[in-house]
């Protein structure tokens, strides 16, 4: 800070004025004046401002106290919205149902987490049957007085004793393992720590399993520092984790990642080597049965992406895009390893694989038809048996278990449709309801609808738009538009307590499947990577274009919204269209394109993005970074960016610089803020009440600003 004569500043003290009118009255606002430096960075030959620089440091005073002033000036502007407090109460009581976890089955029990409506983290629980009263077994919202410490991940033993846990503080990725004794609730010795990134995956002897983890960061860089060299260990129940047996590491390959499984016979060891978030992998295994064996590099090279499903002995089945850019299944002898050995089971189809399991003797297939799900079932030989009905258009997931089960549970949800939990007998091909909520709204009261527009390149892009039945198409609806396009994530029709009272209160709710997703397969995926980034901005354009067009709504009633690498979608969008929108929220979004992987998992990216340390990759990205495009004496929409002070994933940093960016460039009236969630990180784990929170103040601003 002392490069930047900050020291002895206080941020919270210096202010500049805007003006705003909130509610057809000028409202004068006050923001807190960021201090902006000389500091320049040179990239190629092309000198870069980076004026808030002293931002990315979220444990300064300075930053503290710009935190602080931030958040005053927020929470003073939406505590005078009047709608808010009417909006929590009813996001509040639509919150408040029973949500349900899909059962796993093991050693003759049944595991699942419940949460009662409005507990800030769910409860896992155990059942000796499906009809039988469920016992809890963990409950975290014990953990933290403020419900900010969750369960992130859990995996019981094969005989059922003993259940490992991962618990995660404040939102951060870094996770603790725990083991659990299933029959009597209490916790073992075992503490593991470092893990991040990981799952477990016992041994058939239920005497420990494999995990993945990284060193110790270094002091001041728990949550700012860059994660590179994470190993794969062994740890045997009862042993402290400095005695746990290093499986695998590469010393030459500080960016590779690995994920250990043990197949269901116990045979093999098989190792995912991931390299960031780059749809392509390697496989490795080690035989267990073997004393000392090796670890053999089965499928090396990165060429595409192989995702282990099951085994049949020495045979390993893999979903993979090799020759497939819609994926397949194929199975590859470990004895005759060579790739004209291999044998396609179930071929690739006119639909996009999204899944599989393997379970019963037969694989679970679930395709992706224009972003919605079609489950078909196959022996496992690739023989088509039926196909799995559906309730409705929706998005169905689940379908865990193994090769023995007779049964397997899958989840169902659309945009007015809360999860419910269907029991799918492998036998009869039959689903029954196993929970389904029960929500205090008529689902029959609206209609989603799907269509098909034109990105600026002619490319057909769906969208899907749900509102009330009976709305008039005159151009008057406030509309909220939300996407994500990147990282092949498929954006599949869900049920938001948010967007259902969004509209309840009249809003037209539209998510278009944007470029860069997964929802048409790898060449969908990199239509929207790196140097054709702009495809996917140019298509969520083109979405609010038609919808204008359309008269659903016009320019000053359409807002838009989306979180990560969706808030970096808001982000350019709103750069490049501010005259297109009404209001914009931001969420967690990597803003500054430029240093991006010089945080955490950041690096991790670079496969997406690019890189600014390659001089092409760099001028690309230098024209979209929502923090180098915002242009003084511009009027930007309505904007409140959101980001959380325990965001690991996307350092709150990359917000904080953008509004500060923002505030200093906007030259129109409508407030452009900043909203920081204290004890909270990227999202998941983040608990009930904060969700609410959020929900509620993001309602109200829109309400407020959307004129």
């Amino acid at each position: 800070m002392k490069q930047f004569g900050l020291v002895a500043l206080s941020v919270a003290v210096l202010t500049c004025v805007h003006h705003a009118r909130v509610h057809g009255a000028e409202t004068k606002f006050v923001y807190p004046d960021s201090q902006r430096s000389e500091h320049m960075d040179e990239y190629h030959g092309v000198k870069v401002p980076d004026p808030y620089r002293w931002l990315e440091d979220p444990d300064s005073a300075e930053t503290k106290a710009w935190v602080e002033a931030q958040n005053k000036v927020t929470f003073s502007y939406l505590e005078g919205i009047p709608q808010r407090t009417a909006l929590k109460e009813r996001l509040t009581e639509l919150w408040n149902f029973e949500r349900y976890g899909t059962p796993e089955q093991r050693g003759g029990r049944y595991f699942y987490t419940r949460n009662d409506g409005l507990q800030n983290q769910s409860v896992l629980y155990t059942a000796e049957s499906l009809d039988a009263p469920p016992r809890e077994l963990l409950d975290p919202n014990g953990l933290s007085p403020d419900g900010t410490v969750a369960l992130v991940g859990w995996e019981v033993s094969e005989d059922g004793r003993f259940l490992a846990y991962g618990l995660a503080a404040a939102g951060s990725d870094w996770n603790e393992w725990r083991v659990k004794e299933v029959a009597t609730g209490r916790d073992l010795a075992d503490h593991l720590r470092w893990v991040k990134f990981s799952g477990i995956s016992w041994t058939p002897d239920n005497r420990g399993f494999f995990y993945s983890r990284y060193d110790e960061p270094q002091a001041g860089e728990v949550l700012t520092g860059v994660n590179y060299y994470q190993k794969l260990y062994y740890h045997c129940l009862g042993e402290p984790q400095d005695k746990d047996l290093l499986v695998y590491e590469r010393k030459d390959q500080k960016e590779w990642g690995f994920r250990g499984h043990v197949t269901e016979d116990g045979r093999y060891l098989t190792i995912s080597v991931w390299r960031g978030t780059e749809r392509k992998n390697q496989v490795f295994y080690k035989r267990l049965d073997t004393p000392d064996a090796p670890v053999v590099e089965l499928l090396a090279g990165f060429d595409a992406e192989y995702e282990f499903l099951g085994n049949d002995g020495a045979v390993l089945w893999f979903l993979t895009d090799l020759d497939a850019p819609l994926r397949r299944i194929i199975a590859i002898d470990t004895q005759r390893p060579e790739r004209e050995q291999w044998r396609e089971l179930v071929p690739q189809a006119k639909h996009v694989i999204q899944g599989v399991g393997v379970v019963g003797d037969r694989f679970l297939v679930a395709y992706l038809k224009d972003a919605a799900t079609q489950v078909r079932v196959f022996d496992l030989t690739g023989r088509w048996e039926r196909d799995l009905a559906l309730p409705a258009i929706g998005q169905a997931s689940g379908f865990g278990g193994r090769r023995k089960d007779l049964e397997t549970f899958y989840q169902f949800t659309n945009f007015t449709t809360p999860s419910t939990v269907y029991r799918y007998d492998l036998g009869d091909g039959t689903s029954s309801v196993f929970r389904q909520p029960k929500v205090d709204f008529d689902p029959a009261a609206y209609e989603t609808k799907q269509v098909f527009y034109h990105s600026k390149d002619g490319t057909r892009v769906p969208m899907f738009i749900t509102h009330r039945r009976g709305l008039t198409l005159d151009g008057n609806n406030p509309t909220l538009l939300y996407a994500y396009g990147g990282f092949d994530i498929s954006i599949t029709p869900s049920f938001s307590v948010m967007n259902l009272v969004w509209m309840e209160q009249g809003g037209v709710y539209a998510v278009p499947n944007l470029r860069g997703g997964g929802e048409y397969g790898r060449e969908w995926h990199e239509a929207g990577m790196k140097d054709k980034k702009q495809n996917v901005f140019d298509d969520f354009i083109a979405a609010g274009q038609w919808l204008i067009a359309n008269r659903y709504t016009r320019s000053e009633k359409l807002a838009i919204r989306g979180g990560s690498n969706g808030g970096l979608l808001v982000g350019a969008v709103m750069t490049q269209h501010p005259e297109l929108f009404g209001a914009a929220l931001p969420a967690v979004g990597v803003m500054d394109m430029l240093r991006f992987h010089k945080f955490t998992i950041g690096w991790a990216w670079v496969s997406e993005f690019g890189s600014a340390d390659d001089p092409a990759e760099f001028r690309t990205l230098l024209q979209y970074s929502p923090l180098h495009n915002l242009q003084p004496g511009t009027r930007y929409p309505a904007t409140m960016v959101t980001t959380a002070d325990h965001d690991d994933r996307v350092v709150p940093g990359h917000s904080f610089k953008f509004a500060a960016a923002l505030q200093h460039a906007h030259a129109g009236d409508a407030p452009v803020l900043i909203r920081i969630e204290t004890s909270a990180g990227h999202g998941a784990g983040t608990p009930t009440s904060k969700l609410i929170d959020t929900a509620a103040d993001s309602l109200a601003f829109l309400m407020s600003v959307l004129k």
